[in-house]
């Protein structure tokens, strides 16, 4: 998909679109933004599926549930990567963005996250949900490439044929909604 006038039409097209990536990596701000331009219901996992006030996570089959409702939806974007949910996302999805940046972008995106919001909700999670840094979240970043790519790169093959868009930078984020912006 390197003709961009593909690649516009792959995601004015796709009625449903998942944006994954590792912590930090700006997938809840894309997703926002791609929201908009795309005119998609946006979808937080966190904020819809996971978590409750306190940071108290939601029991696994009534996460699920969730999410097969929400997929079951004919149009919408949703942001987060949730490994264990794939087999109810994935074959909903038209396509799915993989926001592939570097650790030290994320580790940075999510540090500057947490100084922005710190004890204060931001808007993908629920309320009662302040923001935390935690050294948990650090090495699961630090760690991502090695411990879940392989495994995503895994269930990306199994839904082989769908389109599969990776972005690797920041820069990459903002010339894809500046060419979603630009008329037809």
């Amino acid at each position: 998909m390197k003709d961009t006038s593909d690649l516009k039409a792959t995601l004015t097209g796709a009625d449903r679109i998942l944006v994954i990536g590792c912590p930090g990596s700006g997938k809840s701000t894309l997703a926002k933004q791609l929201s908009r331009a795309l005119e998609l219901d946006y979808i937080s996992m966190d904020r819809d599926f996971y978590w409750l006030p306190g940071w108290r996570k939601r029991l696994r089959d009534e996460i699920d549930r969730l999410i097969a409702t929400a997929v079951a939806e004919e149009r919408w974007i949703m942001d987060g990567t949730g490994l264990s949910s794939f087999h109810l996302r994935l074959p909903r999805a038209n396509a799915v963005i993989w926001l592939r940046l570097p650790r030290y972008a994320c580790l940075h995106g999510v540090v500057s996250r947490a100084f922005r919001y710190f004890g204060r909700n931001r808007p993908e999670l629920p309320v009662g949900c302040p923001e935390r840094l935690s050294l948990g979240i650090l090495a699961y970043i630090w760690n991502f490439e090695r411990d879940a790519v392989p495994l995503i790169e895994a269930a990306l093959r199994d839904v082989a044929g769908k389109p599969i868009l990776q972005l690797k930078s920041r820069r990459q984020m903002r010339e894809l909604l500046d060419l979603l912006a630009r008329p037809a």
